[in-house]
């Protein structure tokens, strides 16, 4: 699946755009430590970080997307540095269980 395709299956808001690519699975988590630790390249991440951290830490794994979920805000210093470096940044009223459900039920 494609970040695109992910976009619109879920229905998501698109924050900002980087280059559509092939997701490489997914991953679910806000202690971002742990993501560094286990994320990996091209993932969907969801989560309700929304700060320059949780980009940095995105852009560190070349994680394909950030699905921020639960109408979580990311803050503007967070979504210029995402523009900035091609991050595709979500939002979506769907919780992190949801979101992640449906997207795995699609890639199954």
């Amino acid at each position: 699946m494609t970040v695109k395709e992910l976009q619109k299956l879920l229905n998501l808001k698109c924050l900002s755009e980087g280059e559509d690519r092939t997701l490489e699975g997914g991953f679910c988590g806000d202690l971002l430590s742990w993501v560094m630790g286990y994320g990996e390249y091209g993932q969907a991440w969801f989560t309700i970080m929304g700060n320059i951290n949780a980009i940095a830490v995105a852009a560190l794994h070349d994680i394909g997307c950030v699905v921020i979920c639960q109408n979580s805000q990311i803050n503007e210093d967070a979504l210029s540095k995402a523009k900035e470096e091609g991050i595709w940044v979500f939002t979506t009223e769907l919780s992190v269980f949801e979101a992640a459900g449906k997207y795995y039920q699609a890639i199954k």
